[in-house]
């Protein structure tokens, strides 16, 4: 039995013809990201912290105006994507404007940020988020918090534990990944009844979802460590002469 009592933040499941048209208005949300960006504006100065936190707030911005919030609410591929862009921009560009930590706890931070991913993820809770605008901010709130704390924490680390951090990351994102390509059924049932207007089914939808967190998103947390792991082997000559 498909439930069709879902009312997401974002608004119904949109008909591809109309979502482009879909932006959000909510006054709240909008003057929220207005005045944040203004205080970061005065407290970063011309600096490059300056252009990361306005960067971040553009990708914030595309996450919770563009059409691509109600995009949400029709296709859990777009609501991938949507997280994603808090993980794997937003976060880290926060985290490069933030002092760096004194005790980065790369491990509790990677733990925690997989737990929180992984825990929106699971179908009972990510249904509870989109049938209820305070769970659902508490949802969004959660995955960015809990990412820019591990991204400020690999930023922190010695690299050795931050490659460490960054290989975790990737396998246990591949893992969710991996799991939602292969569970056989739809499991996110605020997308049962929207996702054949797309010319899909919930299972194709999911199915295209979870290869997006296997392969790039995964993918993004090897670069990150590799990129890590050439500045290793350019500092060991210095260090051995």
């Amino acid at each position: 039995m498909i439930d069709t009592a879902w009312t997401p933040y974002c608004g119904s499941a949109p008909d591809p013809g109309a979502w482009i048209e879909r932006w959000n208005s909510d006054p709240v949300f909008l003057a929220i990201l207005a005045t944040t960006t203004a205080a970061g504006l005065m407290g970063f100065g011309k600096g490059a912290d300056r252009g990361r936190f306005l960067a971040a707030m553009g990708v914030l911005a595309i996450g919770f105006v563009s059409p691509l919030c109600a995009l949400s609410s029709a296709l859990f591929t777009a609501r991938t994507l949507h997280h994603l862009l808090l993980v794997l921009a937003a976060s880290p560009l926060l985290a490069l404007c933030l002092p760096p930590l004194r005790r980065p706890r790369v491990l509790a931070a990677t733990a925690v940020a997989t737990a929180v991913f992984w825990a929106w993820h699971a179908p009972g809770l990510y249904a509870r988020a989109l049938s209820h605008d305070g769970v659902y901010w508490l949802m969004q709130l959660s995955i960015l918090t809990s990412a820019v704390w591990f991204w400020a924490a690999v930023r922190a680390s010695r690299a050795h534990a931050a490659v460490a951090a960054l290989l975790a990351a990737m396998v246990l994102m591949g893992l969710l990944g991996a799991l939602i390509v292969f569970s056989g059924e739809p499991l996110y049932a605020p997308h049962f009844a929207s996702t054949m207007a797309w010319g899909v089914t919930p299972l194709e939808d999911q199915q295209a979802a979870g290869l997006i967190m296997w392969a790039p998103a995964a993918a993004a947390y090897l670069l990150v460590a590799l990129w890590r792991i050439n500045g290793l082997l350019r500092l060991a000559p210095e260090a051995a002469s």
